[in-house]
């Protein structure tokens, strides 16, 4: 074999070995995703507990059931729903045994007025999130006119005078006529590990076909020049 074959056919092993060695990995990243996934599904469909005294990270996706007043004061952040189009979820202040917390309380379509919360007491069942909305490409809330691109808790809790503790409604009882609880669920969070080990796969088979068609021009060259 030439030195310059034998370089290439190292060369194009090493490549291989590392674009394969990317997809494996790849894949042992998407059964431990899953296993996050699952845990997280498992934690959301809990049975809700009362309001916890303080709440940090470490409480995201906790089932809680909370009684109280839903404020009049709504923020809305625009959002799009499928089949509905663009619409508002409404973020109010819910009074709950002396504190005073966020409340997403769900959908109402963007043409359409923000409903008063209903009379009296209510039941609320959800889930306490701290939801990652912000992207590099979402402008600033304008709080002065009431249009939110993302659920700031510590800005929005700043505007109603709360807690920066949020609940997402799963249910409201009574229940709002016209506003839909839009309630935590694994939508949000990405799983691409699957699409990135097919990726690295496809490379790795583009990467042999590649090699194997240079290899087999330097061998016909080769064969080539002795005759």
């Amino acid at each position: 074999m030439r030195r310059g074959t034998l370089i290439l056919v190292i060369f194009g092993l090493a490549g291989f070995g590392l674009l394969v060695g990317l997809g494996i990995w790849q894949v042992q990243r998407l059964a431990w995703k899953e296993g996050v996934l699952a845990e997280i599904a498992a934690k959301i469909a809990a049975e809700p507990v009362a309001l916890p005294a303080v709440a940090g990270e470490e409480a995201r996706y906790l089932p809680v059931r909370a009684e109280g007043r839903i404020g009049a004061q709504a923020l809305r952040v625009l959002v799009s729903r499928k089949q509905a189009g663009a619409g508002y979820r409404l973020i109010s202040v819910l009074e709950t045994e002396g504190r005073r917390v966020l409340l997403d309380r769900g959908f109402i379509p963007v043409a359409r007025e923000v409903p008063a919360p209903p009379e009296g007491e209510v039941v609320v069942t959800g889930n306490l999130h701290w939801p990652d909305d912000r992207t590099s490409a979402t402008p600033e809330n304008d709080v002065a006119g009431n249009m939110w691109f993302a659920r700031d808790i510590a800005q929005m809790a700043g505007a109603l005078g709360t807690e920066p503790l949020l609940i997402v409604a799963r249910e409201v009882a009574p229940p709002e006529p016209g506003v839909v609880p839009l309630p935590v669920d694994l939508a949000g969070i990405p799983n691409d590990h699957l699409e990135y080990a097919v990726t690295w796969f496809s490379f790795a088979l583009i990467w042999a076909v590649v090699v194997a068609v240079l290899i087999r021009r330097q061998f016909t060259a080769a064969q080539g020049g002795r005759q």
